[in-house]
């Protein structure tokens, strides 16, 4: 009689890539890459409290349909910033900012979520972009890919960020009092002021009032 031959025998483990080659062995958890330091501020030290990322914004209502109340309530889209004052003298205020940068660079924030603002003597970054002109100046904040700097005297004109850090390092009374209130306005989740502790807290109730 014919012989039959025998059916191939298909082993499991010819099929399909090696996917259980690592079974047994947990996959490590890639570590977060930090976000790249600015050329400015290259000191590291002391780490900085707060929040490593802005919370989501809640989601605004649809083109055309208003919320309840008929307006809208900007307070209800996002909570206060964090406020933290960091001691520094008048001569070392910009000094602080720029630690408090690192820091935060060092912990992931990117650098185009920082704004950094000094009320007396201009940051060297900001003196140097503005001697090309203010159009060239002002079009890399719009751009929105590194850290800002300006002078709190530009505030209004100076766009939200997740963190806003305030140099106190010198400048009129009147106008640092109402910088500060609009830096913060400016803040999405982070307000750094750097300077003498009762002199920002007495600038910041004289500004609420302004």
């Amino acid at each position: 009689m014919p012989l039959i031959p025998e059916e191939p025998q298909i082993h499991e483990s010819a099929q399909g890539p090696r996917a259980t080659a690592a079974a047994g062995r947990p996959a490590s958890t890639p570590r977060p890459v930090p976000g790249p330091r600015s050329a400015a501020s290259p000191r590291p030290g002391r780490p900085v409290p707060g929040p490593a990322r802005p919370a989501p914004p809640k989601p605004r209502p649809a083109a055309g349909k208003a919320p309840a109340g008929g307006t809208e309530n900007r307070s209800d889209q996002r909570p206060a910033p964090q406020l933290q004052l960091i001691p520094a003298p008048v001569d070392g205020a910009l000094d602080a900012a720029e630690e408090a940068l690192d820091l935060l660079l060092e912990s992931g924030r990117a650098p185009g979520e920082v704004l950094v603002l000094t009320t007396g003597e201009q940051h060297p970054w900001a003196a140097h972009e503005l001697s090309f002109g203010e159009a060239a100046y002002w079009a890399q904040q719009d751009t929105g890919d590194d850290v800002f700097f300006a002078d709190a005297s530009a505030v209004e004109r100076a766009a939200s960020r997740p963190v806003v850090i305030v140099a106190v390092n010198g400048g009129d009374d009147g106008a640092t009092a109402r910088a500060l209130p609009a830096a913060m306005a400016r803040a999405g989740t982070l307000l750094v002021v750097c300077g003498d502790p009762q002199r920002i807290t007495a600038l910041l109730g004289a500004g609420a009032g302004v």
